[in-house]
């Protein structure tokens, strides 16, 4: 039976059936900053955790092992851990004999270590101690789960999940932790019993983005512009100096990894090629670029996707969290304003038609049920062309591809003479330049739904809805 929590049901099935199998079992987790990995083994293991131990920011070696065992003492009324350990491998064998006080028995026991990554500093020799204690000692008992967790996600990958060394192939499940979409927030909502509308939760998402910690602090009874306003603009706001701290608390050359994320944020918000990234550094295309370029995309920051342009297949990247495009859009340029003053102006409703885009290539899979094709294989991807442009091109084994026009509108959006024909042409300039012999089919997804007249009936065969994004997986 399920612990009560918002949505995490895949992974809660995960840590189920690591509770009752018969062996033990090495679970690495990792997922961006503040997304509930904590929250996820504390509360679906309360009873089972019999030591914990959390890495320190930036600790000393001496101090991480010091933690470590003045952790250990909290759990031990035996062990007398009055000499500090030299090493991970002495701190280590004293947590083998703690466990070996402890009769094996089929009920689990868990040990978890949360923000790994933070302990295993250059040359603390942590990993390799780490990777003794378990094949030496956790292999050899069937009653332990031992969790590692870690925000740091490339690294996670490359030292863990990928270890080519002492952990190859240990790693007995992997869990990935997404941020919240649109039906697990407003899950989290009624759960915290916070009556929101649709509408006033997809405002919210677009800048807070599924984050469960930023989610904890939406208060009731607060429209979407007083939360903005309270948590990213007042004085001493919660979210204020968010973004450097997660970056440094991620990545050790941060300003490298900002400084491309600034780029990405003044460039087309669409997305620009690894190419025009470079020039616009004006560095060379070396392996320290490639890194920090895949940690953003491995950490959920960046988006690496297929779009096609005049006919070539490229590969594009644009920000991918909701809280650091809105962070570089906004927070950065109108620091000391009012967001119930900045709310109003131009640059707002022309940066919600891209973070709705955004949003909607998230819940690519609820679109699919919206257009019932769900079941059905298919390409996802942008087009444009020097005569037209296509936010998101559904490619189906079906012989069907689906045109979808992404708008954010206050209001049933209404299409005129003017706008069928932009319609018309990009059904016609997508035909031609890609000589599909498949049915090409427009698909309208607004918030509020297209407004019904000669022109929708003409051109639009799926009206869908913001509704239709807050549908289940």
């Amino acid at each position: 039976m399920f612990q009560k929590m918002v949505g995490r049901l895949r992974e809660q099935e995960i840590l189920t059936d690591a509770l009752n199998s018969h062996r033990s079992e090495l679970i690495a987790i990792y997922g961006r900053r503040r997304i509930g990995k904590t929250y996820l083994v504390r509360t679906f293991f309360d009873k089972q955790i019999i030591f914990s131990f959390t890495g320190l920011s930036n600790g000393k070696r001496s101090n991480q092992i010091k933690n470590f065992m003045l952790k250990l003492n909290e759990v031990t009324n035996n062990f007398k851990g009055d000499k500090q350990p030299n090493d991970w491998l002495e701190a280590f064998s004293y947590l083998k004999i703690f466990f070996k006080g402890i009769k094996e028995s089929k009920k689990k026991k868990v040990i978890f270590i949360d923000e790994f990554p933070w302990v295993d500093s250059h040359k603390s020799g942590f990993l390799f101690a780490f990777e003794n204690f378990w094949n030496d000692y956790c292999t050899t008992r069937s009653d332990l789960i031992v969790v590692v967790c870690g925000s740091a996600a490339s690294y996670m990958v490359k030292k863990i999940v990928n270890n080519t060394e002492g952990l190859s192939k240990r790693i007995t499940q992997t869990i990935k932790l997404n941020p919240f979409n649109l039906f697990e927030t407003r899950d989290f909502f009624k759960y915290k019993g916070i009556p929101m509308e649709e509408y006033e939760i997809l405002k919210i998402y677009m800048v807070l983005g599924g984050v469960a910690e930023y989610l904890e602090h939406v208060k009731p009874g607060e429209s979407a512009v007083m939360t903005i306003e309270n948590l990213c603009f007042q004085q001493g706001a919660y979210l204020e100096n968010e973004y450097e701290q997660v970056f440094k608390s991620l990545f050790e050359e941060s300003s490298f990894h900002q400084k491309i994320m600034d780029t990405l944020s003044k460039g087309n918000k669409k997305g620009i090629t690894r190419d025009e990234i470079i020039e616009a550094l004006s560095i060379s295309s070396g392996g320290r670029f490639s890194d920090a370029l895949e940690e953003l995309m491995q950490s959920g920051f960046v988006l690496k996707y297929d779009a096609y342009r005049d006919d070539k297949k490229t590969t594009l990247y644009r920000i991918y969290d909701e809280y650091c495009l809105f962070y570089l859009q906004f927070m950065v340029p109108f620091k000391g304003s009012k967001w119930t003053q900045i709310f109003q102006k131009p640059a707002y409703t022309t940066w919600c038609g891209y973070a709705f885009e955004t949003i909607c290539l998230k819940h690519a899979i609820q679109i699919k049920k919206g257009l019932k094709c769900d079941q059905i294989q298919s390409k996802n991807f942008s087009w444009n062309n020097n005569n037209a442009q296509v936010d998101l091109v559904i490619d189906r084994d079906d012989d069907v591809i689906n045109l979808c026009e992404i708008k954010f509108y206050n209001q049933e959006f209404s299409i005129d003479q003017e706008y069928f024909d932009i319609l018309r042409n990009k059904e016609n300039q997508y035909r031609t330049a890609t000589k599909t012999n498949k049915s090409i089919y427009t698909a309208m997804v607004t918030t509020w739904g297209v407004k019904a007249n000669q022109y929708s009936k003409a051109i639009v065969a799926n009206a869908l809805t913001m509704h239709c994004l807050f549908e289940s997986n």
